[in-house]
């Protein structure tokens, strides 16, 4: 095993990566505590569940840990984190066709200040306007449940996680043209989905160019900034 130079001040996370490929026993770790948040909260929003989820976060961190040495550097270390990381849950959804209807976890709403597509801050004084809220996250997520796991990452990555085209395009390894495409197939559908359960006032006057998901936040919104759906997800358990 190579000997690595000791690490001093505030490495980047090239230079942590360099470190961990050279030896450096810490260099990993820290760089997965820097990115841990974002990493769970994309892989628990693409499995759907909790166990699921921290599943496949182990998945893609094991698969990272060994293949950094294949890291070349023409993507950001963050990009390629969740390239592996997505890869690795979208595997198990294949392989296992998870379908994550299950009910969301009871304690979804202990991050509930990052914000949400479906409600704005005042409706959480109002106990009919927060269980109106409440009800409307748990139709979308079921809703994007039913997605194919292709379309629910390009979502989650676009739309839920605010990444731009041309960065999920890296980390989905595809064109960015695929990205669009399916970003809008499962817009569409979740639109179709949303309209028969939320009601004929969600739909919009015809021929409007109106769609339920897209007037409650989805795909509406500056590139590049996240539009989180309310429920980012807890913490994974400390041996995931």
């Amino acid at each position: 095993m190579k000997s690595s130079t000791p690490l001093t001040g505030h490495p980047s996370d090239v230079e942590l990566m360099r470190a961990h490929v050279e030896g450096d026993a810490d260099a990993f770790g820290e760089l997965f505590a820097r990115h841990r948040d974002r990493l769970w909260a994309v892989a628990m929003r693409t499995m759907g569940n909790p166990e699921d989820a921290a599943d496949g976060l182990q998945d893609g961190l094991i698969a990272a840990y060994r293949r950094a040495g294949s890291f070349r550097g023409d993507a950001a270390v963050t990009t390629w984190l969740h390239r592996v990381m997505v890869n690795a849950c979208l595997d198990r959804l294949r392989t296992a066709k998870v379908r994550a209807a299950d009910p969301l976890p009871d304690d979804l709403e202990a991050f509930a200040g990052r914000g949400s597509v479906l409600t704005s801050g005042d409706e959480h004084d109002d106990p009919a306007e927060h269980s109106l809220a409440a009800e409307r996250r748990r139709l979308v997520h079921a809703a994007l449940a039913t997605l194919p796991p292709e379309q629910r990452a390009a979502l989650v990555l676009v739309d839920m996680e605010g990444y731009p085209m041309a960065e999920v395009a890296q980390m989905l390894d595809c064109a960015v043209g695929t990205v669009k495409s399916r970003c809008s197939r499962g817009r569409s559908r979740l639109a179709e989905l949303l309209a028969d359960q939320l009601g004929d006032s969600s739909r919009g006057s015809p021929g409007d160019g109106r769609s339920p998901a897209r007037d409650r936040g989805l795909g509406n919104h500056p590139p590049g900034r996240a539009v989180p759906f309310g429920d980012s997800p807890r913490a994974p358990p400390s041996g995931a």
